[in-house]
Formats: structure tokens, C-alpha cells, sequence
């Protein structure tokens, strides 16, 4: 009964109009159910296959996480590394006086950036909860094309170019102070490829996913694969309808990027993203890869935030959210929500993830509908409901 309404809700969501293809997983105990909805654009007749190609967004960061673990793991880094023995332009950091402080209006930064403060989303930069080009470091990110606050696209800079441009710019708050969304992950795509020396894709490929299965999930799209590329929309702000915000015939994926954007543009399918979920599962209740280690998954899952700094990020985490290594965990000390409860994070471009150790739970979402704010859409909270 449980899995026909689940089937049903979300027939339910495409039969309206509202999404046009839904590819949702549900996971008791490593074993999964699939549902396939829908069909790849607006008006196609055929439908939507099982491993269909979809953007996943911000479930990206998850991923690049892990990716960095690996080079913990095997000592080529340590969390509490200053990331300025391989980020140099970000070594004597100033920081702003205040948010709305000129550029010059700045001061010493107490302590190096670590690399623990790029994956907790504390380096002291990030999204701002203000109307684009509110203030100064607005402005300046914004003319220096870094797309780190403000992203329609990924810009248009080798990862050298990026950071010696993200580097000219004051941080907005001291380094471990507050948690700010999205441009840690940024940041730590580019260390990841000096650290590992090669290109971040090559070395997701040879470390994540080759050894995971992955073998759908990249920056780009080949040609040979276009034909399981789904369409991206966009509701229009006033009517509602949808819109196409990345057609396949002329996406952005088409193409390798220049400089490949570890906060939220990788590519996959749902299959690939269980055999990445998977990875975090007590072992006894899957038969998937591990490729970093038991103490490197519990370093993931745990809450580093304080209690004030969960409570200023609230908007993006909720009321009972931590957040991990590049990603929501449960927060400490408080008592877990009923619904969705675990780990994981969002998509943007209409992507949800979490798992639930607790219950055994583990739901993956894939849709073609843009969020329009922190807060889940209707389809997310349906999808959690009959999950649970």
C-alpha cells in the first residue's frame, strides 16, 4: 500500500503539469524501489527512463566532500591544514569590518582559512540572505564574474584565473565564525585538483566514480549519452508556468566547463547517486564500494556547527538541521525531526536526498524543476511523507 501511494502522489505531481518527469528511490534496509514518471521535456511522448541523465545541483557537494576525504585519508592533506600552502592567494586574509563595510574597510583575519572551514561552509564567505547587490562584496563579486553568491552559470575562468579573483576580495566574516552557504564548496573543488594534482573530473573519475559505478556522472554530457539528457525548467515568477531554463539542444553541458564548479553542477542518474548514498550505509545492509574510510564517513556525518551558528543558518538547515562535511546531518544535542530525518542535502535544479540510519530509510529524488528557495517544494515534502 505504502509504495502504490508513494506511485501515486507523484503521478499525481506530473499528471498536473507541475514536474514534467519524476525519478524517485526509495531504500528500506540497502534494498530499493524505483518509480520512473514522466517523460524528459515538456510534450515529448517518450518516457522517461531509469537512467535518464538529470542535473543535480548542489547534490554535487556531497560528492566533492568525499573527494577531499580521500586525500585525508591517504595523507596528502589534513583537515586542519591552512589551505594557503595550496590556495596561496588566499593566504593574509583582511575581513570586512561589517557586511556593508567598503572594501577597504577591513581587518586582520584572526587565524589561516583551514581546510575543515571550506568543507563546514566556514571560511568566512558565502551566500548573503539580501537582495542581489545590496552591498560592496556584492558588487565586486559580481563584476569579478566569480558566480559564487549569484549563479546562473558558472563563470567563465580557468580555476587558476578563479581564485587569484576570489582571492583580490576581503572575506565577509573571520575564518570559522559563521556558517555561509555554497562558496566553500567552490573553493575546495579548486583544492582538491592542486592537492591531487590533476583536474578535478579526472581525479572524481579514477577516485569516486569508477570505483563506485558512477559511470554516468561528470561536468558534461558526451554526445553519445544526449539522448538520456533531460530538459530543465524553471517556474516563471508571476504565472507559475514553467519555462525552459537549460534545453538540451544548446546546454551548458554539452561541453566540458573551464573551470569545473564543485558547489553544484555535476551531471547523473538515479542509480549512480544510490551507489554514492550507499557508501554511508552500515555495511551490513549494502554490497557497495567504500572508497574513504569508517572514521573519514563519521567525520562526515557529524554536526561541527555551534549552537549559534546553527541557529543563523537556520533558513537553509531548519529547525533540527546540522551540517556535516559538505552536507546536512542531524544537529547535536537536539532530537531528530520525524520528517526527513538524516543526512543528505538539495538540488537547486529540483534534486533531494537523504538517509536515515535510524529507520533504514533512504530517499533520492530526481526532478526537472527548479527550487525557487531554501525552503522544499511541494514535491519534496509529498516524496518525504510517503517515504516515511
Amino acid at each position: 500500500m505504502g509504495l502504490a501511494r508513494l506511485h501515486d502522489v507523484l503521478a499525481s505531481q506530473v499528471a498536473s503539469g507541475a514536474i514534467p518527469g519524476i525519478i524517485a528511490l526509495v531504500a528500506r534496509d540497502g534494498v530499493a524501489h524505483v518509480e520512473v514518471l514522466g517523460t524528459k521535456a515538456l510534450g515529448d511522448t517518450e518516457p522517461l527512463r531509469r537512467d535518464d541523465i538529470f542535473r543535480i545541483a548542489s547534490l554535487s557537494k556531497p560528492i566533492v566532500a568525499a573527494a577531499a576525504l580521500v586525500l585525508v585519508d591517504e595523507g596528502t592533506v589534513r583537515l586542519d591544514d591552512p589551505v594557503q600552502h595550496l590556495l596561496p592567494e588566499l593566504a593574509d586574509r583582511r575581513v570586512l569590518r561589517s557586511l556593508d563595510a567598503e572594501l577597504d574597510d577591513t581587518v586582520a583575519a584572526v587565524r589561516p582559512i583551514t581546510i575543515l572551514d571550506l568543507l563546514t561552509f566556514r571560511l568566512g564567505f558565502g551566500s548573503i540572505m539580501a537582495p542581489a547587490l545590496t552591498y560592496p562584496i556584492q558588487r565586486a563579486e559580481e563584476e569579478l564574474a566569480l558566480a559564487t553568491l549569484r549563479a546562473p552559470w558558472p563563470p567563465p575562468h580557468s580555476p587558476d584565473e578563479w581564485m587569484r579573483r576570489f582571492g583580490s576580495l576581503p572575506l565577509m566574516a573571520q575564518p570559522g565564525e559563521q556558517w555561509m552557504y555554497n562558496t566553500g564548496a567552490q573553493v575546495l573543488g579548486v583544492l582538491v585538483e592542486r592537492a591531487a594534482g590533476k583536474p578535478l573530473e579526472a581525479f572524481l573519475r579514477e577516485r569516486i566514480f569508477e570505483p563506485l559505478g558512477m559511470h554516468d556522472t561528470g561536468f558534461s554530457v558526451p554526445p553519445s549519452k544526449l539522448d538520456r539528457f533531460t530538459t530543465a525548467y524553471e517556474p516563471d515568477p508571476e504565472s507559475g508556468a514553467l519555462t525552459v531554463w537549460d534545453a538540451v539542444t544548446d546546454s551548458y553541458w554539452r561541453s566540458p566547463p573551464v573551470l569545473p564548479n564543485a558547489a553544484g553542477w555535476l551531471v547523473s542518474t538515479i542509480d549512480d547517486y544510490w551507489a554514492f548514498a550507499q557508501m554511508f550505509l552500515p555495511k551490513d545492509t549494502h554490497h557497495g564500494a567504500r572508497i574513504i574510510s569508517d572514521t573519514s564517513v563519521e567525520l562526515m556525518l557529524t554536526d561541527h556547527l555551534s549552537s549559534h551558528q546553527r541557529s543563523a543558518a537556520r533558513l537553509f538547515l531548519g529547525e533540527h538541521g546540522g551540517w556535516g562535511l559538505g552536507m546536512l546531518v542531524p544537529a547535536a544535542a537536539v532530537d531528530a525531526p520525524s520528517i526527513p530525518g538524516g543526512f543528505g542535502w538539495d538540488g537547486g535544479t529540483g534534486t533531494t536526498w537523504r538517509s536515515d540510519l535510524d529507520r533504514g530509510i533512504t530517499g533520492i529524488l530526481f526532478t526537472q524543476r527548479a527550487m525557487t528557495s531554501p525552503e522544499p517544494p511541494a514535491v519534496f515534502v509529498d516524496f518525504w511523507d510517503c517515504a516515511y
